[in-house]
């Protein structure tokens, strides 16, 4: 079994369907790496979800101004996990910000542990994450071929910029983590 936790970020309907504002290119291919990890984690998994606050502060006006279809009820459809994973989850953290090292996800993880990063959106909400809990002094692993970018030009940049955080942040592949040859 694989150590640490999985947290996998913000595989929802808005990122996944087509014609979402918000859609992720290649979300299909990081859900496949993802549903490859789960096993490996059991009950180690937890799944985040990006929602939209109630009133938005500070520079997240601007933001909600140009997005304003985004301003909507956490329980909104939209921020459902799609239905692939929304059976999956026995943690599943919100967070009105990019990053997802939220106190909770942080307890989950422990003041030594090793988190996992997987999902959507590489140049975002995952990179977000990943510097945030490499700050507070966890070791993060992020699966590269479980995650998707905005594009795939900007998924890359983004892997190559955690990258240069080691060895507070690693990036990695789904075969690696999983113990397989490549």
């Amino acid at each position: 079994m694989t150590t640490g936790l999985l947290a996998v970020i913000d595989m929802q309907r808005v990122f996944a369907e087509p014609d979402s504002p918000w859609a992720t290119p290649r979300f299909t291919e990081a859900a496949a790496g993802i549903r490859r990890l789960l096993p490996a984690f059991g009950d180690r998994v937890a799944f985040t979800r990006f929602v939209a606050p109630v009133k938005p502060e500070g520079a997240w006006r601007a933001y909600y101004d140009r997005w304003s279809f985004a301003l909507q009820p956490p329980d909104a459809q939209l921020w459902d996990l799609t239905d692939e994973f929304a059976q999956h989850p026995e943690h599943v953290v919100d967070a009105t910000t990019f990053g997802k090292w939220t106190p909770e996800l942080a307890r989950l993880v422990g003041p030594e542990g090793r988190l996992v990063l997987a999902g959507v959106s590489t140049d975002c909400c995952v990179l977000s994450t990943a510097l945030a809990a490499a700050d507070a002094g966890i070791e993060v692993l992020v699966a590269a071929d479980a995650c998707a970018g905005a594009d795939d030009d900007t998924h890359a940049k983004a892997l190559q910029v955690m990258d240069l955080y080691r060895p507070l942040v690693r990036v990695t592949g789904v075969a690696e983590l999983l113990g397989e040859p490549e």
